[in-house]
């Protein structure tokens, strides 16, 4: 009887490991692979829209289509520019690590709102949509690299908030070690139009100050270029194995 009871308990157990094998195998395929689809929004356009748009569904705020966006003040790059070079380099990492990759723009002479690269991200099914953009203050000494995502507030982001801040951190995180450069944190801003439209796990980055000298000079070089895709890579790749 008691073989018997041992026997059968073996048998409990081993179907047990056969299961939570094939629950991690399936996790790690569905994190690296087709079936992931990553979305990458260069921020901005050689020229902004001034015209308005709604803030969020629903919302009576409305806001500029899509801004202009800055420029390195010793490099003279256009942030649209630099946005651009990272996101063709990261879908191309991307796509020689076995993901599905959609951009936004390939151009810079397009004429996309905020509103509507968000709506695309929709309609694509993207597994995660990843904004990228470059930081300005007026403050030249201020340097780092930034996340900004919806707060547990925002009544239009509720199905995607806990993931995308998870998504966030990850990025962040990663994007730090890859790159040495200062960690500013996660900004909670509720009023990103194309975050409140947005029905994709997201984040926006803020790679670094095209108003500081020394991090508009590294942002443009083809090493840190490299260094920032790599730490961006890295932090979707924790957010899909861990989510």
């Amino acid at each position: 009887m008691k073989m018997k009871i041992n026997k059968v308990l073996s048998t409990l157990f081993l179907g047990l490991f056969v299961i939570i094998f094939a629950v991690k195998e399936a996790k790690a395929a569905s994190s690296n692979g087709n079936n992931v689809l990553v979305c990458i929004d260069p921020g901005h356009q050689a020229k902004g829209n001034s015209q308005l748009e709604e803030q969020a569904p629903g919302s009576s705020v409305k806001k500029a289509t899509v801004a202009s966006g800055t420029r390195g003040t010793v490099t003279k790059k256009y942030e649209y520019e630099l946005t651009l070079e990272v996101g063709l380099k990261l879908r191309n990492r991307l796509k020689e690590k076995g993901y599905r990759t959609f951009m936004i723009r390939e151009t810079h002479n397009v004429n996309i709102s905020n509103k509507e690269r968000a709506i695309m991200t929709n309609k694509a099914g993207c597994t995660v949509y990843i904004r990228i953009h470059a930081d300005s203050s007026h403050n030249s000494t201020v340097s780092g690299v930034s996340v900004l995502t919806s707060s547990s507030k925002n009544p239009h982001t509720k199905k995607v908030q806990k993931a995308s801040d998870k998504l966030s951190r990850d990025v962040l995180s990663e994007f730090v070690k890859a790159t040495g450069a200062r960690n500013r944190g996660v900004s909670y801003r509720d009023d990103l139009t194309g975050t409140n439209w947005s029905t994709s796990v997201n984040t926006l980055i803020e790679m670094g100050f095209m108003s500081n000298p020394e991090e508009d000079r590294k942002m443009v070089s083809a090493d840190y270029q490299n260094k920032m895709v790599t730490g961006i890579v890295n932090g979707i790749e924790k957010y899909l194995k861990e989510r």
